[in-house]
């Protein structure tokens, strides 16, 4: 029972440091990866990414990157909580699918934006990516904290609060894709919005580091 109250305790660890080190990824992917400005000219453009074509890089590297851990860190969640073979456990392997595809493609754009030849690219490519960020709202967010909000709330993995904020997550960007529908580029304050989920998976991951001892315990009481 002790090696079992160990191992628990290092995967909620481990977990718990996945989910962090996403979220730091991502912070430094939009810290370093700043946006051009709006209403450029296509030569504007063009200097722009000649300019900032290292951040834009790196930043692109980062922001594929750590969607990754966050990924690993929701599996890790379904996992501790028994989830695996439930089906709220294989949609929130479907909507972490999901939200990988959508940040790929949107990353895509970004490297597609720093082609000088032909210059028109830069230009479409900066649609694409407004495109994109629509999808993020519209399906990616909700299809993971949806099933993941479900699986929280019939375990002990974390407080049940948790469970209850990833549905209102859930809903809260559902929502925001349904108004914005018909807004071609999103405002900068709606995508600001997707920061929000990162504060969600910091508390989760910190709160799970947290708590692995006395929920390991419990957890070994339970299955001894």
């Amino acid at each position: 029972m002790d090696n079992r109250r160990t191992t628990t305790r290092r995967n909620c660890v481990l977990s718990g440091l996945s989910g962090i080190t996403g979220v730091v990824l991502l912070t430094v992917s939009f810290a370093i990866a700043v946006p051009p400005p709006a209403g450029a000219t296509r030569a504007e453009l063009v200097a722009y990414g000649q300019q900032h074509y290292v951040g834009i890089l790196w930043g692109a590297w980062l922001q594929a990157v750590g969607p990754v851990f966050l990924v690993l860190f929701a599996f890790s969640l379904v996992h501790l909580a028994g989830g695996t073979h439930r089906l709220a456990g294989w949609m929130t392997l479907f909507g972490a699918t999901v939200l990988m595809t959508v940040s790929l493609i949107e990353i895509t754009y970004y490297i597609e934006a720093l082609f000088p030849d032909p210059e028109i690219m830069t230009s479409i490519s900066l649609k694409g990516i407004s495109a994109v960020q629509h999808l993020y709202f519209i399906v990616a967010a909700p299809t993971l904290f949806l099933p993941l909000g479900i699986i929280l709330l019939s375990s002990r993995i974390l407080p049940r609060v948790f469970g209850y904020l990833a549905l209102l997550l859930a809903t809260a960007f559902a929502a925001v894709g349904v108004v914005f529908m018909l807004t071609l580029t999103l405002p900068a304050s709606v995508t600001a919005l997707g920061g929000i989920q990162a504060l969600w998976w910091l508390a989760a991951a910190i709160t799970l580091m947290a708590g692995s001892s006395s929920w390991s315990a419990s957890e070994s009481r339970g299955g001894g």
